[in-house]
């Protein structure tokens, strides 16, 4: 393992746990480390500080430890196993009525670079940095001795969210196992788990708790469900007793699979339709009158430069919605990007409500669930926004 020394002073937020070593701060590295290599992190005077994986970037390590300690098969499964007890502690794990539920979340949970989501006895796991795709097998068995026998499968999911310019020609496939069983619990609902091609690791497994809320407001409501992927918010509103819940996506994959999840929870029900449309596009056409509405877009800003285009566009969508919306109405609205802040999105909403010429209430401030912890050294880890609105 070698050596990397940062500039005098540059060890600071290292001291206070942020999992995080800019190039910045680099001064030298003893050697030519890989992408991915595990390096040891001292100070300028040579005082050890953190281990991680070293990578080409902005980032130039990603800690693992910020004790002195080899990253070994006794280092994954004592991880992996503090995870696993979180979540058995929060009640999301090891029960029938649930076995969707994020596993591992990044820096959440200590481990930055990684996530693990589990669907049933098959665990999706999807690296975001060169080190974690380098120890993907290393993970894969010490994932095996924690969950035991509930674990059958691990399918590998990384294609698109490892770094380009590492010209890894990563393909996704499975490490353990071949299941095709796609099926998981979330609450009781059953989904179709499209881990295989569908977006992140196959679900949004972020909106459980968010979904659960939807269910409560949906009774005796016109629901309308925008960017509705597989439909998650849909199922939820047609068990709270919803008079209409209709999906819109423009992918018709997605509309597909919106409609075999219905068809799964609530076969041969009519309350339920799906459209493959662009979402402005209903918006602005629909004669529908929908008295809760949820808009959960994919994230309008993958990065800081993208900002203020963004806010244009969650105020533009939220607006559009308010206007047609008949008064005593709930609107569900989110931003899951992380370069939004609260007070941006917050910002952008109230400005539609403004432009749309509507007074609202907040219900609801909402945020991502327990089993997507926050470190508390990493706030950067706090990415979905979420709230509740009544409008009058």
């Amino acid at each position: 393992m070698l050596n990397l020394y940062l500039n005098k002073g540059k060890d600071e937020s290292l001291r206070r746990f942020h999992p995080w070593v800019f190039s910045g701060a680099v001064n030298h590295i003893d050697g030519q480390p890989s992408e991915g290599d595990l390096v040891r992190v001292l100070t300028h005077q040579g005082e050890f500080v953190a281990v991680g994986h070293w990578q080409i970037g902005s980032i130039a390590v990603r800690v693992l430890s910020f004790e002195n300690e080899p990253i070994d098969h006794k280092f994954w499964v004592n991880k992996l196993a503090t995870a696993y007890d979180v979540r058995r502690t929060i009640g999301v794990a090891g029960t029938n009525e649930n076995t969707t539920y994020r596993l591992v979340h990044g820096e959440g949970d200590n481990l930055p670079g990684l996530v693990i989501d589990m669907y049933g006895r098959t665990a999706v796991m999807q690296a975001h940095s060169v080190g974690m795709h380098v120890c993907r097998k290393d993970i894969a068995k010490a994932l095996q001795e924690v969950l035991g026998d509930a674990l059958e499968n691990v399918y590998y999911k990384s294609e698109t969210t490892l770094p380009f310019k590492a010209d890894l020609h990563q393909e996704n496939g499975f490490i353990v196992g071949n299941s095709l069983d796609d099926i998981a619990v979330e609450n009781g609902l059953k989904f179709h788990i499209d881990w295989l091609k569908g977006q992140k690791t196959g679900f949004f497994v972020d909106q459980r708790d968010n979904r659960s809320l939807v269910e409560q407001y949906s009774k005796d409501r016109n629901v309308l469900n925008m960017f509705c992927y597989t439909g998650g918010f849909s199922v939820y509103a047609m068990r709270g007793g919803a008079r209409l819940v209709h999906s819109v996506d423009s992918s018709q994959k997605a509309v597909d699979l919106v409609n075999q999840n219905i068809e799964l929870n609530f076969p041969s029900d009519s309350r339920h339709k799906a459209f493959a449309e662009d979402a402005f596009k209903y918006l602005e056409q629909m004669t529908e009158s929908y008295d809760l509405v949820i808009l959960d877009p994919p994230a309008f800003a993958k990065h800081r430069d993208a900002v203020r285009h963004a806010i244009k566009g969650y105020t533009k969508l939220n607006a559009r919605a308010m206007e047609k919306m008949p008064k005593g109405s709930i609107l569900f609205t989110f931003s899951c990007s992380q370069a939004i802040s609260k007070d941006q999105f917050r910002m952008a909403v109230f400005t539609a409500a403004t432009l749309a010429n509507r007074k609202v209430r907040i219900l609801h401030q909402l945020h991502q669930p327990a089993d997507h912890p926050i470190n508390i050294y990493h706030p950067e880890g706090e990415y979905l926004k979420g709230l509740v609105l009544y409008i009058e």
